[in-house]
């Protein structure tokens, strides 16, 4: 049945509760990475509960509504996250009750060959004060849902990276592990992790969440740009390009321009970019 244009955008928002605690603060950056280096103690507060922080990609998790628990009309099989825009008005609290809404800004009509690009916006609340925390633009690839008569237009532009070499190259690796433990933040889609279903959708096995490589890109802003001093990140927006495979590899290549920063992720032992046009906007010291 094809997509009614009209009714998408008049659908109202999907919101989704979430209390958590600091076991959920410190699992979600484990799951990103923190305390791979058991010498950083610059990585001690996002995974120890004295004077513990929360990540500030974790607002891109935190209250997650499934798309398929949206019943409006997508195949949800074929729809894929292709992009995320974030800004962050406030820290992330370390624990606490948080909401979201989701509501569905745009869709742009590309094609039957070439799918619906959806343009959600996503909205980060404080439960204690109604105060807004974090704004998102998530753009998902409806693959099968091209073709119903939408409007075709321009789609969003991404970020272009600088024409010279990158100011910095820095590595992370991704634990075999850091699937299995990111996955208990509430994304259980067996994708990542089981292979005999890994294998059948077209993936050598189990495959990083997106959203955990949006944590990786943010923990590798941390590390190179930021000395971890979280408070300085206000907008991190991106591509995913492909997936990242746990035991991964990789280096993030980084463009430093005053309080806009350009980054590229890439798997180089697969020599494959896996993050690409990527700009976060940061605070000075």
């Amino acid at each position: 049945m094809a997509l009614n244009y009209d009714q998408l955008l008049a659908a109202p928002p999907a919101v989704k509760h979430q209390n958590y605690d600091e076991r959920d603060t410190i699992l979600y950056a484990l799951g990103v990475g923190l305390g791979s280096d058991h010498q950083d103690e610059r990585q001690l507060p996002f995974i120890w509960e004295r004077d513990l922080q929360a990540l500030p990609t974790s607002a891109a998790t935190l209250a997650w509504t499934r798309f398929s628990d949206v019943d409006l009309g997508f195949t949800y099989a074929k729809m894929v996250h292709a992009e995320q825009r974030m800004t962050i008005h406030q820290p992330v609290p370390a624990t606490g009750a948080v909401y979201s809404q989701l509501q569905i800004q745009d869709v742009v009509d590309r094609g039957t060959d070439r799918g619906a690009m959806v343009y959600w916006e996503r909205k980060l609340f404080n439960s204690s004060d109604d105060s807004l925390i974090s704004t998102q633009i998530l753009t998902i690839l409806a693959r099968g849902d091209g073709g119903f008569g939408g409007p075709d237009r321009p789609i969003l532009e991404s970020h272009k990276l600088p024409d010279r070499e990158p100011d910095i190259v820095s590595e992370l690796k991704v634990s075999t592990r850091s699937a299995l433990i990111y996955r208990l933040t509430g994304d259980l889609n067996p994708l990542h992790i089981d292979p005999a279903m890994a294998r059948k959708v077209g993936f050598d096995g189990p495959i990083l969440h997106g959203l955990a490589t949006y944590g990786f890109v943010g923990h590798a802003l941390l590390q190179s740009v930021l000395d971890y001093d979280a408070s300085r990140l206000v907008e991190l927006d991106g591509r995913f390009s492909a997936p990242v495979y746990p035991g991964d590899r990789i280096e993030t290549d980084i463009w430093a321009d005053g309080d806009t920063v350009s980054l590229r992720i890439r798997a180089p032992d697969r020599e494959v970019v896996v993050f690409n046009n990527g700009r976060a906007k940061i605070l000075p010291k």
